[in-house]
């Protein structure tokens, strides 16, 4: 639903030709979940649109759509048709979106579509059907668009459901910063769809994978349990095989739970204490320093190893717990090495990098034992040495074995 716009505000006339101008807008928008939204006999997402575009009368049956390259060549004929038979006139931009093209140039070709298509900006949300970089993309256009024009979430990867689709914020990488030009923008509506879980590549299930870790390191032991069992099977059977239905239910909606309990509160980031960090103080720099060949959730997972060793080193973990967190990772399909990690430089340079971004201080969670987390202001650059040391030590002891079993 359109939130009723309900404003707080006060206007203070002060001596002097003075104003002080206060004015709260209310932030309202719903994260659904539905199984199969594409299916052509099934009302919700057309009902869904429709109830979100204004009241009954008023809603437009237009809507633009802005696509993922992948998804519309997997899903483009059934989301045309399923358009098509509940009644909606469609104009579709199909943008390819990846890290290496999360530029200013896509941001552009989804603005000029917009303009193009003549988007009414009270009754014609733009809908993003992708994942996590095309949803950021449409997000950070539509904040925009003659000054923030609503738009739809329908998030097709792991990733998406979990962490990109479910926030407010949108962005952009701009020359070597990853998301160095965004937006806190809400979308009217979340649409949750694990049906289209289906069609990922394992590694992009890994992918998001890595978020869901990451809330359970720092937030639930039982749910990094879970996913320490799905870690111990074939990734693909969780998602697929009716027999684990359950636990990919639960590993989904409880992680989407856990995250937007913390975003809920602080979506605006005044409080910059933000467990939901984790994974993320050193991995902005290594996923743009190797961007052609890590994915982001990648890119976090191994910041979680380091943050893992580091949390180690800091006497908060037990040896055997940190080896735990890694053997998890690996089962998952993420490597906690990357030869980024050799670059001490490269890693001090992250962590000044998140100091200027998190207002002068590290204010870096880490993880007391498993299950929950604790903020520091202290990291060394020997801490962090002693972090990678251990990162690596593990990643021989694993390749020796895994080649004494080959």
């Amino acid at each position: 639903m359109i939130p009723t716009e309900e404003y707080r505000h006060r206007l203070a006339r002060e001596a002097g030709g003075r104003w002080t101008v206060d004015a709260v807008k209310q932030v309202s928008y719903e994260v659904l979940v539905h199984r199969d939204l594409l299916h052509p006999d099934d009302p919700y997402l057309s009902d869904a649109l429709r109830t979100s575009a204004g009241p009954a009368g008023r809603a437009s049956d237009r809507r633009l759509l802005v696509v993922d390259a992948v998804v519309e060549r997997i899903y483009g004929s059934a989301i045309d048709a399923y358009f098509h038979e509940h009644g909606f006139r469609t104009a579709k931009l199909v943008l390819d979106a990846h890290e290496q093209v999360k530029d200013w140039a896509s941001v552009d070709k989804v603005l000029a579509a917009m303009d193009g298509f003549g988007v009414d900006r009270r009754r014609e949300p733009v809908i993003a059907i992708g994942g996590g970089v095309l949803c950021d993309v449409v997000g950070f256009a539509a904040s925009i668009f003659r000054r923030g024009t609503p738009y739809v979430r329908i998030p097709t990867t792991l990733i998406g459901l979990v962490d990109a689709g479910v926030g407010v914020k949108t962005g952009v990488n701009h020359l070597d910063g990853k998301n160095r030009i965004g937006t806190y923008a809400q979308p009217l509506l979340s649409l949750l769809d694990s049906r289209f879980l289906g069609s990922l590549p394992v590694r992009h299930l890994s992918n998001g994978m890595a978020e869901i870790l990451k809330v359970a390191l720092v937030k639930s032991r039982p749910l990094f349990e879970r996913v320490e069992e799905a870690s111990l099977t074939d990734l693909r059977g969780v998602f697929e095989s009716p027999r684990n239905a359950e636990t990919a239910d639960y590993v989904i909606k409880e992680s989407i739970h856990l995250m937007l309990e913390e975003l809920q509160p602080n979506l605006w980031e005044g409080v910059l204490e933000r467990c939901v960090d984790y994974g993320h103080t050193f991995s902005p720099t290594v996923e743009m320093h190797a961007v052609s060949e890590l994915l982001h959730g990648e890119a976090v997972a191994i910041d979680m190893a380091l943050t893992t060793g580091i949390s180690l080193e800091r006497g908060l973990m037990t040896e055997d717990d940190a080896v735990r967190v890694l053997d998890v990772m690996t089962g998952l399909g993420l490597s906690p090495w990357n030869d980024a990690l050799k670059e001490q430089e490269l890693l001090v340079k992250a962590l000044e990098d998140t100091v200027r971004h998190r207002d002068g201080l590290q204010r870096l969670p880490l993880t007391r034992g498993i299950g929950d987390h604790v903020f520091v202001n202290d990291v060394t650059p020997a801490q962090i040495e002693a972090g990678v040391a251990f990162v690596e030590s593990y990643a021989r002891d694993l390749a020796r074995w895994q080649g004494s079993v080959a």
